[in-house]
């Protein structure tokens, strides 16, 4: 955020949503059990095997943290794909939801509400103006 938070980069805040998801997942950890764990899968493949090839191996490498927004490509297919970096990326994808997005409606009675707490909160603001002058 620049200037105390009276501006800032919506692509900068694309970016952020993207780090903030990564962290999340991160700390979230990952379970143990027999089948993340692949047990069986080490037994069949035996030390010094391929992991790489296997359908356990590809079905649990996606669940690790996944950004649509970061490229892990080969540096070729990434100069291929037109080198875009993290910030071009965030910044399509911010005039995508720009152009896209379209918010739930509220449910009822709750922009009622809503305008009713900030017309008690803009009274109690004059009342205690009232009071310390």
């Amino acid at each position: 955020m620049l200037e105390l938070g009276i501006t800032f980069d919506l692509t900068q805040l694309v970016m952020d949503n993207e780090i903030a998801k990564m962290v999340s997942r991160a700390v979230k950890g990952i379970s143990i059990n027999d089948e993340n764990m692949g047990l069986d899968v080490i037994k069949q493949v035996g030390p010094g095997g391929n992991f790489l090839s296997r359908e356990h191996t590809l079905r649990h490498m996606r669940e690790q943290s996944h950004s649509r927004l970061i490229d892990r490509s080969m540096w070729a297919t990434w100069e291929n794909n037109g080198s875009k970096d993290f910030a071009q990326r965030a910044h399509e994808e911010l005039l995508s939801i720009l152009k896209n997005h379209r918010p739930e409606p509220l449910p009822p009675g709750m922009p009622g509400a809503l305008h009713s707490i900030v017309e008690n909160a803009e009274k109690e603001i004059l009342e205690r103006e009232k009071r310390m002058k």
